[in-house]
């Protein structure tokens, strides 16, 4: 390793030039990375050599994750062995880790500020103003050895790992649970976090819910959208004939209220290339890739400065997704209703199932009453201008 550019010496250079070049670079501001970096230093153990500093060890961390490059490709780029960069890149990675513990939760246990995003929208206010978040599960690209991948292959038809998470509606993480082997269903995966008391899940208060697809049971806290109806958006808005029924109008507002989740994972994956395409490490490294780069996630997020290219998108936009999170997909059957594979067909209803459901229909009915009410100004206001002999531009 003879270049004069060394590694800390080229992330100077990028550090002092353009903020665009920075962010593509590292996936986030310069502000952003010396903060996270001060952070690692003081509280999670983050630490360089006598020859490597701590930035250059965020740097190489940042730099693996972001642009999913080999050990021997950040090697050539940093200038050290390809022994030292995997070193460095497992130390940083463990230092997120830890950093996880503290910032991979809700902000308020009682969720209090929960329904601010609710609040501010007509669409879901008041008819989902318990609602304090959406939980899914989403598949990662894994490397398992081939005695092991037949347990790893799920719908998908490839080896992934299947990772349950909770958010917020400002599209943080406050709960990840990884490792599962992509074969597993959601609902399983679901009544293990829920039901460990070392996992630290953060169960809704009472009166309080999060919104959950068809492939998590029903029951207490957990509000899902009704069955064999239409329920994506997508579906929505390419079907030919207009929304019918109390149902439909439900499953079309919980969809896009709990579409909150697939825009936090699209961000998620289109930051971290890695997770798109995991190198071969051990299947636990892994693991422990998924759960860091969360911590990345939460932390830019929550950043006083709140300026992030690839969040602004989808702030200015909130029904956009990154294609990145669809990358590994749930199948959809041909008439558009959820499909089959996504559910287990063991699973059960558990406790308050028939609470949550006449919450459902409650809601589904406020929601039918308010068009009908909506539908009726209209053609109040059309007769007005009939009669009137007035035009309006619109």
């Amino acid at each position: 390793m003879t270049s004069t550019q060394t590694g800390d010496k080229w992330f100077g250079e990028l550090f002092a030039g353009h903020p665009i070049r920075f962010h593509d670079t590292f996936r986030m501001s310069q502000r952003i990375f010396i903060d996270l970096l001060q952070t690692l230093v003081q509280n999670h153990e983050l630490a360089g050599s006598r020859r490597t500093c701590a930035r250059e060890v965020l740097a190489i961390t940042l730099f693996i994750l972001s642009q999913n490059e080999t050990m021997r490709a950040a090697s050539e780029r940093f200038q050290h062995s390809t022994e030292t960069i995997c070193r460095y890149f497992f130390i940083g990675i463990k230092s997120l880790v830890r950093l996880s513990k503290e910032i991979i939760k809700p902000i308020d246990m009682q969720f209090r500020d929960a329904q601010s995003h609710i609040r501010r929208d007509e669409r879901y206010m008041p008819y989902f103003k318990d609602c304090i978040g959406a939980i899914d599960g989403t598949h990662v690209d894994a490397r398992v050895p081939v005695e092991d991948q037949v347990a790893y292959i799920g719908r998908h038809g490839t080896t992934t790992q299947n990772v349950m998470a909770v958010c917020d509606f400002n599209m943080c993480f406050t709960f990840v649970v990884a490792g599962w082997e992509g074969s597993a269903h959601d609902s399983r995966i679901f009544n293990r976090a829920i039901t460990d008391r070392n996992s630290n899940f953060p169960h809704p208060p009472p009166g309080k819910y999060y919104l959950v697809d068809a492939g998590y049971p029903m029951q207490r806290g957990y509000l899902k959208p009704y069955p064999d109806t239409r329920y994506h958006l997508q579906d929505f808005r390419r079907g030919s004939r207009p929304i019918q029924g109390n149902h439909e109008i439900f499953n079309q507002v919980h969809s896009s209220l709990r579409s909150v989740i697939e825009r936090t994972f699209g961000v998620w994956k289109k930051k971290w290339a890695i997770l798109r395409d995991m190198p071969n490490y051990s299947f636990k490294r892994q693991t422990l890739i998924v759960v860091a780069t969360m911590a990345l996630h939460n932390y830019i997020r929550r950043h006083p400065s709140r300026t992030d290219l690839d969040f602004d998108v989808c702030d200015g936009d909130e029904s956009y997704v990154y294609p990145e999170a669809h990358a590994l997909t749930t199948r959809r059957n041909r008439n558009n209703i959820i499909a089959i594979s996504n559910i287990d067909p063991e699973m059960v209803e558990g406790v308050g199932a028939d609470e949550m459901t006449r919450l459902r229909n409650r809601i589904a009915n406020q929601l039918q009453n308010a068009r009908r009410y909506d539908m009726f100004d209209i053609c109040i206001f059309l007769v007005f201008l009939i009669t009137s002999n007035k035009s309006y531009t619109f």
